[in-house]
């Protein structure tokens, strides 16, 4: 049903690849996010969360250097000790707090020298215009739906994205103290996901504007920011966000007999759907930062 669709839509639908390290470990975390080109000339949109973290990625690791810094100026001594307690209680360093984090973006364009990133204010939008590069390593763009008023509840529709880091091309370097990305550490490609889902509902804000659509299915980690599509490869919103929502079919302190014993079952199911930013809002933002995008 969507096999042409997945793959016209996968010709502009990239990667947003991160790693992060956190206070005190050595371990490098992958983690992926998504865009997709809406034009011929190095436009992408993704979401506004996604957009922070990578605008969030220098700062994290700015920050982490300036405790090393500070670190560093403490002589040696008998309170050395306890003074580097103070610049970690100062600098807010804990377990689990991420000191440095990196962004690459696989297969968008070549050599590029910048990006510029516009956030929109209230939905979860974010436009990225590559800048300064050789050549794109996207093909086509997304059209859009024209008339978003075909699209309807009831309707099969389907999200690309990239939700399983598998992707292995980085490392830790200790004589630096440094993560950074290594093509010689193993493979840089991670594979894309589709997941299908029915229209279920219409997601408005409390002044009745519709700003997204609902699905049955849940948009998975990593998928955030991959395009919503029709089965003509149509695109017609944004994966967002998942909602979990309880079924109220609740198992408090049942008894079950599982593999021949007795046990006592508590169980809480939720449902969990896809929320995704509606193509009419997309297109809006485009208009108003003056970005050229293409309907059907």
């Amino acid at each position: 049903m969507f096999a042409d669709a997945i793959e016209k839509v996968g010709d502009f639908t990239r990667p947003v690849k991160f790693i992060t390290r956190l206070y005190g470990e050595k371990a490098v975390m992958p983690g992926l996010a998504t865009l997709f080109f809406v034009n011929d000339d190095g436009c992408a949109v993704t979401c506004r969360h996604v957009a922070q973290q990578i605008i969030q990625a220098q700062s994290v690791s700015s920050h982490y250097e300036a405790f090393r810094a500070a670190c560093a100026r403490v002589p040696a001594g008998s309170s050395r000790a306890s003074d580097l307690k103070k610049l970690e209680l100062s600098y807010k360093m804990k377990e689990g707090t991420p000191i440095q984090m990196k962004v690459k973006f696989d297969g968008c364009v070549s050599n590029f020298t910048g990006f510029d990133i516009r956030l929109h204010k209230e939905l979860d939008i974010a436009i990225i215009r590559f800048k300064g590069y050789d050549r794109s390593l996207y093909r086509g763009h997304a059209v859009f739906v024209k008339d978003m008023s075909k699209v309807r509840p009831g309707d099969m529709l389907c999200r690309l994205g990239f939700p399983f880091p598998e992707f292995r091309d980085f490392r830790y370097d200790a004589q630096s103290d440094q993560i950074e990305w290594d093509s010689s550490a193993g493979r840089s490609s991670t594979p894309r996901f589709p997941i299908e889902g029915m229209f279920t509902r219409q997601i408005g804000d409390s002044e009745g504007r519709i700003f997204g659509i609902e699905l049955s299915t849940p948009g998975l980690r990593g998928q955030s920011g991959g395009p919503l599509f029709t089965p003509d490869g149509l695109v017609c919103g944004m994966q967002s966000a998942t909602k979990h929502l309880h079924l109220g079919f609740d198992m408090v302190g049942e008894k079950r007999v599982i593999q021949g014993r007795e046990k006592i079952i508590n169980n809480q199911p939720f449902l969990h759907v896809g929320h995704c930013v509606s193509a009419d809002m997309i297109k809006e933002f485009l208009r108003r930062e003056g970005v050229e995008y293409f309907e059907a």
